[in-house]
């Protein structure tokens, strides 16, 4: 019998359904028939995870996170996904409230990039995600990977287009064009390749954007979930 994922999602929804999708698919693929993905949904109301966010009160945002995982935990969840980069910010305290695993979102990213035998790469997300260490160590320290991000103006223009228009649905070509322009700076200063680093990144751009590999960040942890549940117990 499968295990059982405890998604955390809702930050935002639109890239929430992606995972739910993807892993569904993932799962059907490898067992065929009627088979789809065991799992538990928790979705936030993410315009409270914002007003937490855009006030700094990451210790709120910390406490919700862990309250969410203790009751997957408790409905039956055997591993707990994080379905953002952003709120790996507290995946150390969450992982340290429950007993089963949590799968975090860096690593398939960087063993990914490092089987391509990549060392330097660019990175996208919320302005939370490329100006804070947690995500950028984590994938230095066990991937060896070097992190470049955006300058300071890129970096606002990355994160309003997140906020202001993809977790809203709202997908545009003009910030299409802004994404391809920042991510060929990050190739100009030495990028090997881009991390997609916000699961709703991937409703922009494609591979079609970019001079060197993307990594969608939101596939790469979907992929890693649906080996999980597969995976002998």
């Amino acid at each position: 019998m499968q295990k059982v994922l405890g998604l955390i999602g809702g930050m935002s929804w639109e890239s929430s359904a992606h995972y739910y999708r993807m892993i569904n698919e993932q799962v059907r693929d490898a067992l065929g028939g009627m088979h789809s993905a065991r799992m538990l949904l928790w979705s936030f109301d993410f315009a409270d995870i914002e007003a937490m966010q855009r006030a700094g009160d990451w210790a709120a945002a910390t406490a919700a996170m862990v309250d969410v995982a203790r009751r997957l935990q408790g409905a039956g969840a055997t591993a707990l996904v994080i379905c953002t980069n952003t709120m790996h910010l507290m995946a150390d305290e969450v992982q340290a409230a429950v007993e089963v695993p949590l799968l975090h979102i860096a690593d398939p990213v960087g063993e990914a990039i490092s089987a391509l035998g990549l060392a330097r790469v660019g990175l996208l997300g919320t302005a939370f995600t490329m100006e804070q260490d947690f995500y950028r160590v984590r994938l230095a320290q066990r991937h060896g990977l070097e992190v470049l991000v955006p300058d300071a103006d890129d970096r606002a223009q990355v994160h309003r287009i997140i906020y202001e228009e993809l977790v809203q649905g709202r997908v545009l070509d003009p910030s299409r064009a802004v994404y391809r322009a920042v991510m060929q700076r990050l190739v100009d200063r030495g990028a090997q390749a881009i991390i997609l680093g916000c699961t709703e990144i991937m409703l922009l751009v494609g591979d079609e954007d970019a001079t060197v590999p993307l990594f969608d960040t939101a596939a790469l942890h979907a992929q890693a979930a649906a080996r999980h549940l597969l995976a002998p117990r």
